[in-house]
């Protein structure tokens, strides 16, 4: 039997393949992982669509109790259904991983995810540098790591795309993000993110209600960019090409 690991897209139901629709319609059990990203549509909607039974995996699911999923594998073919693409999260590599070593069969069918998504922006996919992942701050939790990592991209002058919390009843928003970083840099008296430096806040990517606006720290700190899901991209050096493609977003 077979584990079908199948990218989902970003936006609605309608975003799979039609390579990922055929495995879907194969699979026994439908596995949807709820954690690392959403789709703008309701679960009810993605089982109207499938015609079939879908079931919610959350983190604890995938990451510790996997084997209720690959064990199911070893006599069914089960589909493992991922928000944007198969590989987006380590976590999937881990499944991916366990699954071969019980000698299951995996098949795996990319489709567009964030990383790739951003391209609409117009700054060179390959310039970007390593991607930064915002938390939600706590008491005593507030992680200086995507700060750090936004310091040393703009050092070597390279792009940064900031991935935004979810939580089960929230989604970091552009300006609760912008508020984050400036509280690291308040905290470590440094000049990185100044509130003139200009950025790049994007809301939907994917969906034919996609925002796009691009200018100061200040400017979109206060900007409202309506429903999630959120990204942030800090630009590194710019080519005049990119310069232009910027333009257009400008606030």
């Amino acid at each position: 039997m077979t584990l079908y690991m199948i990218g989902l897209g970003l936006n609605d139901e309608k975003d799979i393949t039609i390579k990922g629709l055929e495995a879907v319609k194969k699979c026994d059990y439908l596995f949807l992982e709820s954690y690392t990203s959403r789709l703008s549509v309701s679960l009810e909607k993605l089982e109207k669509f499938y015609g079939k039974k879908v079931f919610p995996a959350s983190r604890e699911l995938v990451e510790k109790r996997a084997e209720q999923i690959l064990d199911k594998a070893l006599e069914k073919d089960i589909g493992f259904l991922v928000v944007g693409d198969v590989f987006s999260a380590t976590t999937h590599v881990d499944l991916f991983l366990r699954a071969r070593e019980k000698g299951i069969k995996v098949e795996t069918i990319n489709n567009t995810s964030i990383l790739t998504a951003v391209g609409v922006v117009g700054l060179e996919l390959y310039k970007y540098g390593r991607t930064a992942s915002m938390p939600y701050f706590q008491e005593s939790f507030k992680p200086e790591t995507p700060y750090e990592v936004v310091k040393q991209n703009l050092r070597a002058g390279l792009h940064t795309l900031v991935l935004l919390d979810i939580k089960e009843d929230k989604s970091m928003t552009v300006n609760e993000a912008i508020i984050q970083l400036l509280e690291i840099e308040r905290k470590k008296k440094e000049k990185v993110l100044t509130r003139t430096l200009k950025i790049v806040g994007c809301a939907r990517l994917g969906s034919e209600t996609q925002l796009i606006k691009y200018g100061s720290v200040s400017e979109l700190k206060d900007y409202d960019f309506g429903k999630p899901l959120h990204c942030l991209i800090i630009p590194g050096k710019l080519h005049f090409m990119e310069e232009e493609m910027l333009k257009l977003w400008t606030i």
